[in-house]
Formats: C-alpha cells, structure tokens, sequence
C-alpha cells in the first residue's frame, strides 16, 4: 500500500492523508508549474496534467472514505480552457475544499486559488493577475479581440463568484501598466492578496489543515 501511495505522490503529486486514530480522510493535490492542456508541455517543464486531476476528482467525489481536499499551488499558470475545467471541477465538490498559495499561483492559477471553499497563502506567496494572452497565430480583426474578451470574462467572473472582489476591480488589476516592466497586470504578495479580496486569510500547511479538519467536524 506504502508502494502504492509512493507511486500516486511521484507520478501525480496526490497523496492520502490520514492521521493515526483515522479520524479523518484527506485527498492532497498539487498543482505546480505549468497546467497542461490539449498539447504536451515540454519534457523539462514540470506540469500539472489535466486529463489527470479530473478524473482524480470524480473519485474523490463518490469515494466516501475521503472527507476533504486540500489543494496546494505553485504555478505559472497555463492552458485556460484546462485550468477553468479543474476549478470548476473543483468547485462544483459536495465535500469541505481548502487551498494554500505556495510560491506563486499566477494567471489561470487565480481561478484554481479561489474555486475552494476557503482559501490560504503564505506571507511569501504570490498572486499574479494579467489579461489573457494566446500564442500561435492570431487573425488580426476585431472578431479576434472579441474572443480574447470573451476568454477573459469567463475568468474573470469565475474569480469574482469565488472570491470577495468584483469582475470590475479585476480587470483594473490585469490592465496596470505600472508594476510589472515588460507586461500589464498586478501582482500581490499575501497579505495584498487578502486586502484585494482574492485570498481568504494568510496562513501555512498547519493552519490550512487546521481549517479543513474543522470543516470536516461541523459537517460530520
């Protein structure tokens, strides 16, 4: 079983964990670096595979044994359709959700931050909001920039139905043009996190379990 879980933790970055009374059982998921999409991610790239989170997901929804999740984040960000699919996904749960910023959890990473049903981030950690970009070729009409608009507003409303800002104060923050020097959008460091509305409460891996077992009790 110990092979087992070993396996998950280096192929997935998931892992069960139960204390020794087994009073509880917790589902933890990773989701670091780049999240995967429909194409591959570079083989020297750490990534987070969609087609791999998801159906992890469904199973921890009818597994009964498993009474939380607990998400922690470090990443760039990534594909937007594979990323609003895991944080809908993950929203969308019957069972107590917790997320902890760990590092940086940027871009399409927002959404997955927030998509729990309370979230945490470390005094370091980071949260980096921008407009969409796209790569490959691009038509250049206005058909294109109403598309783009349209991707952006779907993250953007997802972001302020699981969080305590608005859609408005986050398009202000993904169109700044005076913090980051080769870009537009807004970075926030913990605290700012919180004080923007996107974070619920800065916190560690203790008090993130902390919470989610408290969770767990009231709902049992």
């Amino acid at each position: 079983m110990n092979q087992e879980k070993d396996e998950k933790l280096r192929e997935n970055g998931q892992i069960i964990l139960e204390n020794n009374r087994a009073d509880y059982r917790i589902l933890l998921l990773s989701i670091i670096g780049e999240i995967e999409g429909h194409e591959a991610a570079p083989n020297q790239s750490k990534a987070t595979q969609y087609d791999h989170v998801l159906p992890r997901l469904a199973a921890f929804e009818d597994d009964d044994e498993l009474e939380g999740l607990l998400v922690l984040l470090n990443t760039q960000g990534g594909d937007v359709d594979a990323g609003l699919a895991i944080a809908e996904m993950i929203a969308t749960l019957s069972k107590p959700t917790v997320s902890l910023v760990l590092g940086g959890s940027h871009s399409i990473g927002v959404p997955l931050a927030v998509s729990t049903n309370y979230s945490f981030i470390v005094e370091s950690g980071t949260v980096l909001v921008h407009p969409v970009r796209m790569g490959g070729t691009v038509i250049g009409a206005p058909q294109s920039f109403a598309y783009f608009k349209r991707v952006q507003d779907r993250i953007t409303r997802f972001i302020a139905r699981h969080s305590h800002t608005t859609k408005e104060d986050l398009e202000q923050m993904m169109m700044d043009n005076t913090e980051l020097t080769k870009d537009l959008g807004t970075i926030l460091v913990g605290k700012e996190a919180v004080e923007a509305g996107i974070i619920d409460e800065v916190g560690g891996i203790s008090r993130a379990l902390e919470h989610l077992k408290a969770m767990i009790e009231s709902g049992k």
